[in-house]
């Protein structure tokens, strides 16, 4: 017996070796992989348009780490030398209608099959107004020992005039966070509309709360100092001078100086439910701010039309919130980190990118770039304020993992801050 094991071992390895060498020099001698020539046409929604510029192709395979850019004008491009396989196909830039308007348009297909004989495709772009209002910093990770209390989002005036904050709507989108899984909404709402989880208002009879050009306003989840023991000595920031807080009428944190924005929305209702608490996915959300233009009726409670159910469930009792995309002034998709850049639940004309942190309880959020010029200096206006970096696409136009502060770079206060 001991004698065939010496035998028996050598000639296993020969077989394998001759197998492995046989289907090396198959996979050498296979026909080699012909590149193609790949069209994109596009369907661009915006009403009376007048031309495009700066638009850019974007072909990502995340599976194989493929990727290819084009520049271009025009409503068509076709980009030469595209390797066979399976991509997340997106275009972006802007648009001008015959009014002078500018426009942020994004379109994408996600996991579109190119191979030879399926090579063209259509992407339908649909327009953003440039937005005044911006999501400047925002901080969802929470703090090591599982503390969250201190959540904040920073909304920036990112234009040359002054706009008002009054009756403007906070919202964070469903699903809470990043994931293959989306919800499947009505087919008449087409790509008409964002779902919230649950929508908050800003107070003000329409001149109440100004944003001057550079000024910013913090919505906190809990308006304290979050550096004190009685919460968490671990806690970045002390937020005890936010301008907005969500009061959730908790006595164990109960309401602070900041000025409490109006609730409502939650699962088809205006109360704020059961559970004392508002936070965010500390994994990363996606949260809007949005406008109802004037004219316009916006009522996700008491209106059939403006609330649904994920049709995915049809059995479920959760309702959430349509908001139309028309009225979006700026979104921030986040997510669980970049593998999971694939899993967008934000429609591309809102935010074709995404940002993340990339962990939880650590401290870290992500903050808008600051705009600079070809030789790296800040751009400002005359005033002085400091025009941050707004492509609608997160991914380009957030620093990730920062160490958050609220009013960065020296940001305004607003005059009308009742905390100082």
């Amino acid at each position: 017996m001991k004698t065939m094991k010496k035998y028996i071992l050598p000639l296993l390895a020969t077989a394998f070796t001759l197998t492995a060498c046989n289907q090396f020099n198959e996979a050498n001698d296979a026909e080699k992989v012909e590149a193609l020539a790949v069209t994109v046409n596009l369907d661009i929604q915006v009403d009376n348009l007048m031309e495009t510029k700066d638009l850019l192709l974007k072909l990502d395979n995340y599976d194989d780490g493929l990727h290819y850019e084009k520049k271009f004008d025009g409503r068509d491009v076709s980009l030469d030398g595209v390797v066979p396989g399976i991509y997340t196909v997106a275009v972006s830039g802007t648009a001008l209608d015959t009014e002078g308007s500018e426009y942020f348009i994004n379109g994408n297909y996600v996991n579109k099959p190119l191979y030879a004989g399926e090579t063209k495709l259509s992407i339908t772009m649909q327009g953003l107004k440039v937005s005044p209002l911006v999501f400047k910093e925002i901080y969802y990770a929470g703090i090591k020992n599982f503390y969250f209390r201190d959540q904040f989002y920073e909304v920036y005036n990112n234009s040359g005039e002054v706009q008002y904050l009054d009756g403007c709507y906070f919202a964070n989108l469903t699903p809470g966070k990043s994931t293959k899984t989306l919800p499947k909404w009505p087919d008449s709402d087409g790509n008409n509309y964002a779902y919230a989880e649950r929508v908050w208002k800003f107070p003000g009879t329409g001149h109440d709360y100004p944003l001057l050009p550079g000024e910013s306003a913090v919505i906190s989840q809990f308006a304290a100092n979050h550096k004190l023991d009685i919460y968490n000595p671990n806690s970045p920031v002390d937020l005890s001078h936010s301008e907005f807080e969500f009061n959730m009428d908790n006595p164990k944190f109960p309401d602070q100086p900041a000025i409490d924005m109006i609730h409502c929305f939650y699962n088809g209702k205006a109360e704020k439910g059961t559970v004392p608490q508002y936070l965010t996915s500390v994994f990363g959300g996606a949260y809007v701010i949005f406008r109802v233009p004037a004219g316009d009726t916006w009522d996700p409670v008491d209106d059939a039309n403006m609330k649904t159910i994920d049709l995915n469930k049809p059995s479920s009792n959760t309702f959430y919130a349509k908001i139309p995309i028309k009225y979006v002034l700026d979104a921030v998709e986040c997510i669980d980190n970049e593998s999971m850049a694939a899993a967008k639940r934000v429609p591309a004309v809102l935010d074709a990118g995404m940002t993340w942190v990339g962990e939880t309880y650590c401290g870290l959020g992500v903050a808008r770039k600051v705009s600079l010029t070809e030789s790296g200096d800040t751009i400002r206006r005359e005033n002085g304020a400091i025009i941050f970096q707004d492509t609608n696409n997160s991914t380009d136009d957030f620093e990730q993992r920062v160490v958050p502060v609220i009013h960065r770079y020296g940001t305004g206060v607003p005059s009308w801050n009742v905390t100082y």
